[in-house]
């Protein structure tokens, strides 16, 4: 909580034009900008978020507050507003992608990763050992359980950036092996240098760069993983030293 707190000190109260929980991602949308982050919605009873509806009432600041919440969905709106604040243009941004970090600092060690990303299955076998933490696990999948057991055998970490927002990521982190190369990454990645003084050594998250394009696949169900009108890249805390 402490990192979230830290990170909505520098969150305006900009008016909100629109705000979009899609089935997979959620947007928030200000004039200049727009934030995205997956939408998180495990929650059994099925929860609304407070003053569904008539969320545009609000600014940007009092949306990204929800990031606190419990509630799953009211936490993935606050990840959105957040990630909200971060420029499209940054000249430290690089144009690749986590799968090329995670090769270039991995290849042939051990890779602990936190959550069941698509490209593993096309990767995997470029690394010595793999295991894979799942909330819902797949098969050979290891348990969130696993996690203070097998975590800290890993040379390089790779983290669901969704850690963020349901509150997991400071526990996580002090599963990992202090040398240890640690990625944070997927679409609720906030590219912010924050995280690296907390361990991370790099970010790889979206910026959105055709909102009306973007807009229009989030309501329609796509998911991320084929979502455009974004451009994937990567922060790393070695440009910031």
């Amino acid at each position: 909580m402490e990192l979230l707190l830290k990170l909505l000190e520098n969150v305006p109260a900009a008016p909100v034009k629109e705000v979009i929980v899609g089935v997979f991602s959620t947007l928030v949308k200000t004039k200049n900008a727009c934030g995205i982050a997956s939408t998180l919605r495990y929650d059994r009873p099925h929860k609304r978020i407070a003053n569904s509806g008539e969320l545009e009432r609000f600014n940007l600041r009092e949306l990204a507050e929800f990031a606190l919440s419990d509630n799953l969905l009211e936490a993935s709106l606050g990840m959105a507003a957040i990630n909200g604040t971060f420029p499209v243009d940054e000249p430290r941004y690089r144009n690749m992608n986590g799968t090329d970090l995670l090769l270039e600092n991995g290849a042939g060690k051990t890779l602990g990763i936190i959550g069941h990303f698509p490209f593993l299955e096309r990767v995997s076998k470029r690394f010595k050992k793999v295991y894979i933490f799942e909330k819902f696990p797949r098969p050979g999948d290891l348990r969130e359980e696993d996690i203070p057991t097998y975590l800290p055998e890993a040379d390089v970490v790779a983290i669901t950036a969704t850690s963020v927002t349901n509150h997991t990521f400071e526990d996580i982190m002090r599963r990992t092996l202090p040398d240890s190369y640690k990625l944070l990454l997927g679409p609720s990645t906030t590219l912010s240098p924050l995280f690296f003084e907390r361990g991370i050594d790099a970010l790889a998250g979206s910026v959105v760069l055709d909102y009306e394009k973007l807009r229009m696949q989030v309501l329609q169900a796509t998911p991320t993983r084929y979502l455009s009108g974004i451009r994937q890249v990567c922060l790393l805390r070695k440009d910031f030293l």
